[in-house]
């Protein structure tokens, strides 16, 4: 659905909106889509480009999308340092492509002037009175202008920066010459626009030329068809409006067409294309019977119209960003964050384990430590018995090996000193178990979490978790800072059953901690599916000095069964307790801690829409 005409359309749409805006924040939504945020007419709007072979598409959008913040990629660092904080100069498509060219001109700072610390993209934004700078010539004059090519073509679509000499800076997909002789796409290669394809412009497409067209075309064969493989930038969707608009059927087969039919080809097709030269657009999506949106267009399309529900909306962005499902806070969004955050959390859970192994050998030796020192203490009472050489002791009934490179006495010693060693792991090592056996349960929390994230701020808050975790763990590298918040903490919203008693979640560890030890009162009710990790659930009673609610209760264990690693289990076992039976332990991360007086429920995983649980009280 992004042909020319809607290429066109946005084009129009952003010289329009935010040409002359200040780019004021770049980043990434995924590996092949680039968010921009552009300060103009008094607002902040946010570009969305992508190159993702299965959805490209560029559209503006006025809700901010979640920036992935731990996504850098070498493209990113170029449009830091020459897209962000620049203006939005120019909005160019070439004829009949479905390419935009966007123009951005910036000042660049001196290497060695002072700059104002920004950490990452997820930074508050500059204040709104800077970024209503003016762009004017004399500003410009030491700029240095970089050129952003969106190509939305399907599987081939590319986000690619380039220089004002035309130079490749760099590309969401590198192009080798294994892959295209023809168009390379590689740093320090030259651009070049998408070869032109030598068919007749449909701009300007004549009767005659109508006429050859079909002289050489099966009579059974569709016009649509034929006009999208016969016509320059005509689409599948365009072609089927032209074929609607002549005969009344986006099917009809040529051999149905009279001579006023086939002149008719030509002038409807010149009509379609004429918003080009206008611009007069009315955008429109197309919804199913269920009411989701299967099209869009930036012109009526009439075909369409007969078979699905039309509705005109205000900007081709808005169209494409309700086709495509856009909200991009949406789970599906966050796939790929999520799964890299499951699976460096999977990893260092990995370490762990393998840490655990080798303090769990250590303690089978460090059971030896008897055996060690009865073996030196045998060996220096028969030192004068032992000859060179000796394998082992055969003594009172015990077999001592021995080291024939060493003397007796060595042997002795390096009894002793493997005594020694055992002796200090065995004092330490029940202390290192259970620290290391903590961090694994901690990791199992945190993995557990993060993979049931579905909205932005849980993965932010997870994030934050995560990096916070590597730090005191040393694997963060150092000198790291912190990561900052994009957005600030946020506070659990409670659900409420019909007597009006509140049920907190916990969707981190950090959480967990608050909602048990910030929002519970002691005589509140605390909940965690037994035994494996997950969410606590905390019941507020609406009169904390009255006795639990059995059915409030098994609700709030439903949702703690739900929210745990359980959730795929038919039945699962939930402990709960009055919170004031529940204490931290120390030195572990957010959210482990241990508790008693408990009693287990056995219930059923239930989400809370199933519990018919509201977020505001009745």
């Amino acid at each position: 659905m992004f042909d020319v005409l809607t290429i066109a359309a946005l084009a129009d749409e952003l010289t329009e909106t935010v040409l002359d805006g200040r780019i004021q924040r770049v980043g990434h939504l995924d590996a092949r889509t680039i968010v921009a945020e552009i300060y103009a007419g008094g607002r902040r709007h946010y570009l969305i480009v992508s190159a993702d072979a299965e959805q490209p598409r560029i559209y503006l959008s006025d809700t901010e999308p979640s920036f992935d913040t731990q996504l850098v990629t070498p493209l990113l660092l170029l449009l830091r340092k020459y897209v962000r904080g620049g203006f939005l100069i120019g909005v160019e498509q070439p004829p009949l492509e479905r390419v935009l060219r966007l123009s951005i001109a910036k000042r660049l700072r001196p290497h060695n002037g002072a700059v104002p610390s920004r950490a990452a993209d997820a930074a508050e934004p500059p204040d709104e009175e800077e970024s209503e700078e003016e762009v004017d010539g004399d500003g410009l004059a030491d700029a240095v202008f970089v050129h952003l090519n969106v190509e939305i073509m399907g599987r081939h679509s590319n986000i690619i920066l380039v220089d004002d000499g035309g130079r490749i800076m760099d590309s969401v997909k590198r192009v080798t010459p294994a892959m295209s002789r023809v168009r390379p796409i590689h740093p320090r290669l030259q651009y070049t626009n998408p070869p032109p394809i030598e068919r007749p412009d449909p701009r300007r497409l004549t009767a005659s030329e109508t006429t050859a067209i079909f002289a050489g075309e099966s009579p059974d064969a569709r016009l649509a068809t034929v006009l999208t493989r016969r016509l320059r930038a005509v689409s599948p969707q365009m072609a089927r409006e032209i074929a609607f608009r002549v005969a009344g059927d986006a099917k009809v087969q040529l051999a149905a067409l009279g001579p006023d039919e086939w002149s008719a080809v030509s002038r409807e097709t010149r009509n379609l294309f004429e918003p080009l030269l206008t611009p007069d657009w009315s955008p429109r999506i197309y919804r199913d019977d269920e009411g989701s949106v299967v099209a869009f267009a930036p012109v009526s399309m009439r075909h369409l119209a007969v078979e699905r529900s039309e509705e005109e909306v205000p900007t081709i962005s808005r169209a494409a960003e309700l086709a495509g499902g856009s909200d991009e806070s949406t789970p599906a969004r966050h796939g790929q964050r999520r799964q890299r955050l499951v699976q460096a959390i999977r990893t260092a859970r990995e370490r762990i384990e393998t840490r655990l192994s080798s303090l769990r050998a250590e303690g089978v030796k460090a059971d030896e430590a008897d055996r060690l020192r009865e073996g030196g203490e045998l060996i220096y009472a028969y030192l004068w018995s032992i000859q060179p050489g000796q394998r082992e002791l055969a003594v009172d009934g015990a077999t001592i090996p021995l080291d024939p490179a060493l003397s007796a006495k060595e042997n002795a010693q390096s009894y002793f000193e493997r005594y020694r060693k055992a002796q200090s792991a065995a004092s330490h090592l029940p202390e290192l178990v259970t620290r290391t056996e903590q961090e694994a349960a901690y990791l199992d929390q945190l993995l557990t979490l993060a993979a049931q994230a579905e909205r932005f701020e849980d993965l932010e808050s997870l994030s934050i978790e995560w990096d916070a975790y590597q730090r005191t763990s040393g694997r963060s590298g150092e000198g790291k800072k912190p990561a900052k918040r994009s957005t600030p903490p946020r506070r659990p919203r409670p659900l409420y059953d019909d007597a009006g008693n509140a049920i907190y979640i916990g969707r981190s560890g950090a959480e967990n901690d608050a909602v048990t030890f910030d929002l519970a009162g002691p005589n509140d009710t605390w909940l965690h599916a037994r035994g494996v990790p997950g969410s606590h659930v905390i019941v507020r009673w609406r009169d904390p000095a009255g006795e639990e609610d059995e059915e409030t209760l098994h609700r709030a264990a439903a949702l703690a069964a739900y929210y745990s690693s359980a959730r795929q289990s038919g039945t699962v076992e939930v402990d709960a307790t009055r919170r004031r039976y529940v204490r931290k332990i120390k030195g572990t991360g957010p959210g482990m801690v241990t508790y008693r007086n408990e009693r287990t429920l056995a219930v059923r995983p239930t989400d809370e829409t199933a519990l018919a649980l509201v977020r505001e009280r009745r």
